[in-house]
């Protein structure tokens, strides 16, 4: 994802929507290493929610996290991967000005060399997913099994 410029990050020139790539296991199974995410800049932020926000210690990292909770100092937000660490149990609350964007899809890229008429229909069908918050999920999750 492209650095953002300082009069950006104050809310003017942010395109609504942005780019970023998923590095590492933390969000499994939710996200994969590789996986390509669309984020809403400016998005309203809900406990549940998967977002994109700068490390509070490294700002020049990027993150993708759950949001468990809103607190006085901020926001907190924890992996799906209870493994994998580098949450709020590490470095506390983040700010609302480190928060970048709410994620809405994620993709997956295609694979090199796949080029067959059936495969590329196969990657079309299973490579683009919303991503829902850990409330809709539940909510959905639980209409189907009561069908």
């Amino acid at each position: 994802m492209p650095e953002l410029s300082p009069e950006s990050e104050r809310g003017r020139g942010v395109p609504p929507f942005g780019l970023a790539e998923v590095t590492g296991p933390s969000m499994v199974p939710t996200l994969y290493h590789g996986d390509r995410l669309v984020l809403q800049h400016r998005a309203r932020i809900r406990p549940g929610d998967v977002i994109v926000l700068r490390h509070p210690f490294q700002q020049d990292l990027l993150v993708v996290k759950r949001v468990a909770e809103r607190r006085e100092s901020g926001w907190w937000v924890l992996a799906d991967n209870p493994y994998a660490g580098g949450d709020s149990t590490d470095y506390g609350a983040v700010p609302d000005e480190l928060v970048l964007g709410r994620v809405r899809l994620r993709y997956r890229p295609p694979k090199p060399g796949q080029r067959s008429p059936l495969a590329v229909l196969r990657w079309l069908l299973s490579a683009v997913r919303p991503v829902f918050s850990e409330r809709s999920a539940r909510s959905a999750s639980r209409r189907l099994r009561a069908r």
